[in-house]
């Protein structure tokens, strides 16, 4: 049995933990602060950002489903799943403060600057995708260049960005969350990979320590301040497995779809995705470039049905429009004796505005030029679970939970779907709860 005393323990290294332990890092505010993460560091492994890289640190080799059929790509890796993410930024949505009372703005402006967040140069946004959103600003829709946590002249030898991005990138453009944990760990905070944390412990309406496993032995870490940060799955089952049972009642997906079309020129395969987004908040949908990566095609396509998979050889030579829903809360994340379930279909209402958006999809591929024989929508897919341990109902404004002491700082505490990237509005939320629990101490 490991057993040891710290001050803050952090659960999760992807945006939101990474951020709390670095910030607190840097607070000086003399606090011993421990990150546990339960995958390990892949980034200098040569498998990383590969095809069979992503099969051995994507929860159950990529192929999780929820009981309804989402896919779900979970990375179980230092960094989360900013592994794996299109490297897509968006401001926190106006509604944080409005309707919740929380303003993001001076964190979330703080880190655009830090990190150089904004669309890549016109050269580097691709000819094909560029021409998907000329084709929807032909129909009257507002496309614009998609901001990006990239930054092209930090690459190790030349900027090498495709669908394969989705796989971790391997040309170094791309920014990472275990950038910030590898400078949290020069500022003196104590990092504990291959660690799955069990639940929490609490005693009297106070947060005590955490226990779990690492390396194959039990432990048991002290601390007067809990953070989970394990993500829209993993925060809401340790809560359940702590005591917890409303955790996990609930989520949401931005439920994502891309419709595909053969065009007569050269893909978007070959070019970083994301590049153009256009957001139809009455709709409730955002719509932007996306193709799956080469390997993964087939693979997707084969849930559809034998015939869609067969239109592989023309990969190079797809146009992609990607379709994110902000879909309503349904569903549930629950832990079972053994693993756990995710349930997590679409209500009347999502069904009803993403049909119009797959629609609105079909019409921009047909003005790109696309075959209209050719063009068809992929099975839908979990890109977000999120909104598991909502703010406004497990969670104050400081993301606390009714246990002193313990927080939530990831996806799982949105109040409602983004239909947006997430991750800056996460570590916008890193940022401010770092800030009082410095102030607090």
């Amino acid at each position: 049995m490991i057993e040891k005393q710290t001050d803050i323990i952090v659960v999760g290294s992807g945006p939101g933990g990474a951020t709390v332990a670095r910030e607190l890092a840097r607070s000086n505010a003399g606090l011993g602060v421990t990150l546990l993460e339960r995958g390990r560091d892949w980034r200098q492994n040569p498998l990383y950002g590969t095809y069979p890289g992503a099969m051995l640190y994507a929860d159950r080799a990529s192929f999780l489903f929820t009981q309804e059929g989402l896919n779900i790509i979970r990375p179980l890796m230092l960094g989360g799943a900013t592994s794996m993410y299109c490297g897509c930024a968006e401001r926190p949505l106006p509604w944080w403060q409005s309707k919740y009372g929380i303003d993001l703005s001076q964190e979330a402006e703080e880190t655009v600057v830090e990190l150089g967040i904004k669309p890549l140069p016109a050269t580097l946004r691709g000819v094909a995708s560029t021409r998907i959103a000329e084709a929807g600003a032909d129909l009257g829709m507002d496309w614009q260049p998609q901001d990006k946590f990239m930054v092209p002249q930090q690459s190790h030898n030349g900027f090498d960005c495709g669908a394969k991005c989705m796989l971790g990138c391997r040309c170094g453009a791309k920014w990472n969350a275990a950038e910030f944990v590898d400078e949290a760990v020069q500022q003196g905070i104590d990092l504990w990979t291959g660690t799955k944390v069990d639940e929490v412990v609490w005693e009297n309406g106070r947060v005590l320590g955490v226990i779990g496993q690492r390396l194959g032995q039990s432990f048991r870490l002290w601390g007067k301040v809990v953070v989970l940060a394990a993500g829209g799955i993993g925060t809401p089952l340790i809560l359940q497995r702590s005591g917890l049972t409303q955790a996990g009642q609930g989520m949401t997906m931005d439920t994502t779809v891309m419709v595909y079309g053969h065009a007569p020129t050269k893909g978007i395969g070959q070019e970083p995705p994301m590049t153009w987004s256009c957001a139809d908040d009455q709709l409730g949908v955002l719509y932007s470039t996306l193709i799956d990566p080469w390997l993964n095609y087939p693979l997707v396509m084969l849930q559809k049905g034998p015939a869609y998979s067969l239109t592989w050889h023309r990969w190079g030579h797809t146009y992609g429009v990607m379709i994110k829903l902000k879909d309503e809360v349904s569903g549930a994340v629950q832990a079972q004796k053994r693993g756990f379930t995710i349930s997590k279909g679409l209500t009347a209402d999502d069904r009803q505005r993403l049909a119009q958006a797959e629609a609105v999809a079909g019409r921009i591929l047909r003005q790109a030029g696309c075959d209209p024989d050719t063009i068809f929508t992929t099975p839908l897919r979990g890109t977000h679970p999120s909104g598991t341990v909502r703010l406004g109902e497990m969670l104050d404004t400081n993301l606390q939970t009714e246990i002193a002491g313990l927080y939530v700082c990831d996806a799982s505490v949105f109040p409602e779907a983004l239909a947006r990237p997430t991750v800056l509005t996460i570590i916008a939320l890193g940022k401010r709860l770092a800030r009082h629990l410095r102030d607090d101490s």
